[in-house]
């Protein structure tokens, strides 16, 4: 282990050839003194754009006292954000998922560049959290992340109505849309959803991607055990923020890097939380890019295969009962590791940021007397976990389905198919679609998006409108962690590269057997290659910047959607 604290920035600063780059940082306001102390970045995602990054400056500002007091000088970047839920819906969110890896290149840039010795990266919004993890993978410099935590749910001011005695989140603005459009709920309940499903700073307050990730990255050993379930306005929460820049000092003084912390085994952890909480489905694709920034082998079947293992203990929404908050009050992600452990289900001799493995994390377990979040594993809410991998003829290159919550096991119907997202949003919004239907949304994976859309506003509109449990979806795209209903993404190949998918016609019978993890559709192997010989690439939807760029670079869903891999 290297324990030399300037091992990258002496380079930059020290000796009489450097004098024009120590005359440059004093403009910035740096002295000797604090050029001739390890250089530390905080790299945050402020933004004016979404509540889910605003408390990043305060949560910067006291990881760097916290940094400075351990005898660093920390180094503040910034870097963009896009929020999922302000853009669903609108090519927007073409945007979303190409930021991953924008926010990530950007990071690891300054970071190469200023020849940061150390870096505390903190996150928010959904893209944030994965890119931030795996910019510590590629730099493996000294580091730790921080989630900037979960938004308090909020309260319709008219009880005794459809959403009015539920917490709010911002789910509930989703299905608000489709209960509005579907005439279940009046003008004046639908504006009270979207006043005060929001409430305040952080990111969305379920089990939904952000939470996912940041509980996910908890039990990988990278971020603090805790730190991330603490809510983004909780008093405590500027506290565990200075508690990073102490840490990431010691871990610099140690030589300690994420890659030599974080083994295949710490991902099968991070996997089982995910699974034990009901994650997101973006959780695939989130820990299969991190995978690959850290170097290590991870793939689909290894999510199918500690699915089939871990039940289902947290009761979360969008499928459950409870809020982010609330799992924090209860105990939060180490009283779920204390679950795992006891059933055998986690390897806990892995190392984490904090010097201790991720078992005596968990041994410092404080459960909230009397808690009805984190069930014991005698009333797992599902044997199994909360995530899925399908194959078949309609996905022969993996599909992910979220089954937390899902009592049907098997969906055969027609197919109802849409080359885009607002298509398939209109014919809900105008009752074309009936019960038993299989709706197929193509065109919008990584590629043909470009960008890998979520499918939320569509997701939303159905359960708004009643159809959740009687109509499935399957799409190339992808799904807010906030979706549920038998909703399956991530298709692979996508349309865009002539899978299976894009062979679909209209009437086509789908047939969806969870248990046997098959997605078929019923047509022989002569029709689909007889389809498929007479099928055209669509033309590029943008032929130049950045959309253009990542069409040309990305890899498909089932190794992360990343851009560095030769197609």
């Amino acid at each position: 282990m290297n324990s030399d604290t300037r091992h990258k920035s002496h380079v930059l600063f020290d000796g009489p050839d450097r004098a024009v780059a120590r005359a440059m940082m004093k403009a910035a306001g740096f002295t000797d003194e604090d050029m001739a102390k390890p250089q530390v970045g905080v790299a945050h995602c402020w933004i004016g754009t979404m509540p889910c990054n605003l408390n990043h400056r305060d949560l910067a500002r006291r990881v760097m006292e916290g940094i400075r007091a351990a005898g660093g000088t920390p180094v503040e970047i910034n870097t963009v954000a896009i929020n999922d839920g302000i853009t669903t819906g609108t090519e927007g969110m073409k945007t979303s998922l190409v930021s991953r890896e924008l926010i990530a290149d950007s990071v690891e840039l300054v970071a190469r560049g200023h020849m940061l010795d150390a870096i505390v990266t903190i996150s928010g919004c959904d893209k944030t959290i994965p890119a931030m993890a795996m910019v510590l993978g590629r730099l493996d410099i000294p580091g730790l992340t921080l989630y900037g935590g979960s938004i308090a749910s909020g309260r319709c001011h008219r009880p005794n109505r459809m959403f009015g005695d539920r917490k709010l989140t911002i789910q509930d603005a989703y299905e608000a849309i489709g209960a509005f459009n579907a005439g279940r709920i009046d003008a004046d309940e639908f504006k009270d959803v979207e006043d005060h499903s929001c409430p305040a700073a952080g990111a969305c307050g379920g089990q939904f991607t952000a939470n996912t990730m940041a509980t996910a990255y908890e039990m990988m050993g990278i971020s603090p055990m805790g730190f991330n379930d603490v809510p983004a306005l909780h008093p405590s929460k500027v506290d565990v923020a200075f508690e990073c820049g102490r840490q990431v000092m010691e871990l610099l003084r140690q030589g300690i890097t994420p890659r030599s912390l974080v083994t295949r085994r710490s991902f099968e952890n991070a996997i089982t939380g995910v699974m034990a909480t009901g994650g997101s489905t973006n959780a695939v694709l989130h820990l299969l890019a991190t995978a690959h920034d850290f170097g290590i082998e991870l793939a689909l079947e290894d999510f199918d295969r500690i699915s089939r293992r871990t039940p289902v203990v947290a009761d979360m929404r969008p499928w459950g009962t409870y809020t982010a908050p609330e799992m924090f009050e209860a105990g939060g992600m180490p009283v779920v590791g204390k679950r795992l452990v006891q059933a055998g289900l986690l390897h806990p001799d892995e190392k984490t940021v904090s010097g201790r493995t991720l078992g005596e994390e968990i041994a410092r377990a404080e459960e909230t007397p009397g808690q009805d979040v984190i069930k014991p594993f005698g009333e797992a809410l599902k044997p199994e976990g909360g995530l899925a991998i399908l194959r078949g003829t309609l996905a022969p290159g993996g599909c992910v389905i979220k089954v937390s919550g899902q009592k049907k096991a098997v969906h055969r119907g027609p197919a109802r198919v849409f080359d885009t997202e607002e298509e398939a949003f209109h014919a809900i919004k105008g009752g074309r679609i009936q019960p038993g239907d299989v709706m197929v949304l193509r065109y919008e994976g990584p590629i043909g998006g470009p960008g890998m859309r979520e499918m939320q506003l569509v997701t939303g509109a159905l359960q708004g409108a009643g159809l959740g449990d009687t109509v499935a979806l399957i799409t190339d795209g992808r799904f807010s962690g906030a979706s549920r209903g038998f909703v399956i993404g991530h298709i692979v190949p996508e349309a865009a590269e002539r899978g299976p998918i894009a062979a679909l016609k209209d009437g086509d019978t789908i047939v969806i057997d969870v248990e046997n993890r098959r997605l078929d559709m019923d047509l022989s192997d002569e029709e689909i290659a007889k389809r498929l010989a007479g099928w055209k690439a669509p033309a590029p939807r943008y032929t130049s910047g950045v959309l253009a760029k990542y069409a040309r670079l990305v890899s498909n869903a089932s190794v992360g959607a990343v851009t560095d891999i030769p197609r």
